[in-house]
């Protein structure tokens, strides 16, 4: 099972802001946001119709599909 935790990092210590869902000893994998990287996201602002000629749907998107005949 995978599950993400909030918390911080500060000088050297780890502090979770849940509880863990384990009670016992468990491997964990730490990944640290650094000020850029959340900066970064907070600054990119969606823009609405931004792919607008980008993206195509198929005339026969919702045909039936053969591999599927048997189930019909």
């Amino acid at each position: 099972m995978l599950t993400a935790i909030k918390g911080y990092y500060d000088h050297g210590q780890i502090f979770l802001q849940e509880e863990a869902p384990v009670q016992s000893k468990a491997e964990v994998i730490i990944t640290f946001l650094t000020e850029s990287s959340v900066d970064a996201t907070r600054s990119a602002k969606r823009v609405p119709g931004g792919l607008k000629g980008q993206v195509a749907i198929p005339d026969d998107f919702n045909a039936p599909l053969d591999d599927l005949h048997d189930y019909m």
